[in-house]
């Protein structure tokens, strides 16, 4: 049999690619590496390691990557002691094994995705610059340049693009705001304080493609007129952190930030702010109160911080998903990626499949797909085996969604009518042992802990809140706590200052609307007779 490491009397080169995202050394990505360049060396072979990102598939990492002339094959979960039984099979050529899942790109998983921020993350090595400009990276930006400002913002318009922060709000009428402010100093806020339950799709922008963030920043720049950068990095993300320092310090190396982007003579100037860890500051507002150095608690609107922002100068702020599409519409054209999606929810959202679920990880879907496709064509149902009662989109913050509105299309309208939200895109999965009135009790709790302070009824109201649902679960006067109840809830959707108190009640509401029993009420609502 001929010795797969010749051909034609020459010695062959191969790549592999381990992935270095946090989850994946989680689970001992970087043992498999080390490994598998001790392997190799052990039998003389002439193998390149490249750290790639993860393709999102989780429950496949460490997910080991071999470029063959079919293209990338893959093999996963590897462990450390795999490896030897990996190299046996001829896995550097694509040879058979256990573990093998075939072409990456051709895997279900990915091949029926719509990967427009996500394109690269997996692909590429996520420092390399060169890497990036060789799969389309930077095309966005140097058409920005050629535009005018007012042009560049009409672009973001027309494309239909809104927050993917969880508020959902239009993002051309920010940057036009901000462009349209006379100031003499003009910002640019990356809100990366990724908190939500359920959520990592800014973590693995940051960590496995951290070039894409730091174009659609630069691209905001240069439409706003704004010259200063800042993205706000919650403290748990310390690979998202080295990662966006080392990508920036490559960034002005090659002329892509500084005094002349690109060499236009126009300046852009980026940094990364690490948060404290409260909740709070994924709230803009009190984002831009931390990033001054000040407690973050929430400012009263208006101003806005499109006029008032930081340092009360005018400031584009926007999450790492919203920035992340920024370069695509500018490369591929506003109508490219307005024509994904469904109604007024344009182009894709990265959704985030977690919880009691057999396949958890990155789904990248235009508008429009139903928790029923993710959670059994992408997901593969539960991890336990059990039905699935229940799934929370959003975040904590976020409406238990009940198996009877899992055909609902996932868009912010449509998601709006049945009192529920989009959000950052993140799904937690419940089967049927979840006790939701616990839950319910949990989503309250959250808020107390959580809560700035600043406004009385989110202050207060989530602890009475916590209050009353122990006397319903406990059955002291079921049918008046829950109008007690049902009123804070009122009270905090009507009155508090931000989306912490004004969102808390859409749990709340949602476990008591459709899963009464477990408050020990009927379908009527009424208390059911001990």
């Amino acid at each position: 049999e001929r010795d797969h490491r010749i051909v034609a009397g020459c010695p062959m080169s191969f790549r592999v690619f381990v992935p270095s995202d946090s989850a994946a050394l989680s689970v001992g990505a970087g043992a498999v590496a080390s490994v598998i360049a001790d392997e190799a060396a052990r039998r003389g072979l002439d193998v390149t390691i490249v750290r790639n990102g993860a393709r999102g598939m989780m429950w496949l990492e460490p997910l080991v990557e071999v470029e063959t002339p079919a293209g990338r094959v893959g093999y996963g979960p590897v462990r450390a002691a795999d490896v030897a039984s990996l190299f046996d099979a001829g896995f550097l050529t694509g040879g058979k094994h256990a573990l093998s899942i075939g072409v990456v790109s051709e895997h279900p998983y990915l091949a029926k995705q719509e990967r427009l921020c996500f394109a690269r993350v997996g692909v590429t090595d996520p420092l390399s610059w060169d890497d990036y400009c060789a799969h389309g990276g930077s095309r966005g930006l140097q058409a920005a340049l050629a535009m005018s400002g007012a042009d560049g913002v009409a672009a973001v318009t027309e494309s239909g693009l809104r927050g993917r922060g969880g508020a959902a709000f239009p993002t051309g009428i920010k940057w036009k705001t901000v462009l349209d402010t006379a100031a003499d100093q003009k910002y640019v806020v990356c809100n990366a304080d990724e908190g939500d339950s359920g959520t990592f799709s800014d973590r693995m922008t940051m960590e496995d493609d951290p070039f894409l963030l730091i174009e659609g920043m630069t691209i905001a720049g240069v439409v706003t007129g704004a010259t200063q950068g800042y993205i706000y990095v919650r403290s748990e993300y310390p690979h998202a952190e080295r990662a966006l320092l080392a990508a920036i310090a490559t960034a002005y190396e090659r002329g892509v930030l500084g005094e002349s982007v690109l060499g236009s003579g126009k300046r852009f100037d980026l940094d990364v702010r690490r948060g404290a860890g409260a909740y709070i500051c994924g709230e803009e507002t009190s984002l831009l109160e931390s990033l001054e150095g000040k407690r973050g608690t929430v400012r009263f609107k208006p101003p806005v911080p499109a006029i008032s922002g930081l340092f009360g100068k005018p400031t584009v702020i926007n999450n790492v998903i919203t920035f992340a599409s920024i370069p695509v519409i500018f490369d591929k054209g506003a109508a490219f990626y307005r024509d994904f999606g469904r109604g007024r929810s344009r182009g894709t959202l990265p959704i985030q499949l977690t919880g009691n679920i057999r396949r958890g990880g990155l789904v990248e879907k235009a508008f429009g797909v139903t928790l029923n496709e993710l959670l059994h064509d992408f997901g593969g149902g539960s991890a336990s085996g059990r039905p699935i009662r229940t799934v929370q989109v959003g975040g904590p913050l976020g409406a238990y969604i009940p198996e009877s509105q899992f055909d609902v299309p996932l868009d912010y309208e449509a998601y709006a009518s049945i009192g529920a939200m989009v959000g950052h895109g993140g799904i937690v999965v419940f089967d049927d042992t979840v006790d939701m009135a616990k839950m319910a009790r949990y989503a309250m709790e959250f808020c107390a802990i959580e809560s700035c302070g600043k406004c009385t009824p989110c202050r207060i109201g989530s602890t009475r809140g916590v209050e009353t649902i122990d006397r319903i679960i406990e059955g002291r006067e079921r049918g008046a706590q829950v109008v007690i109840l049902e009123d804070l809830c009122n009270t905090m959707l009507a009155g508090s200052l931000c989306a912490l108190g004004g969102m808390t009640p859409f749990p709340v509401l949602s476990a008591l609307k459709h899963f009464p029993q477990d408050f020990g009420l009927g379908p009527d609502g009424l208390a059911v007779a001990a």
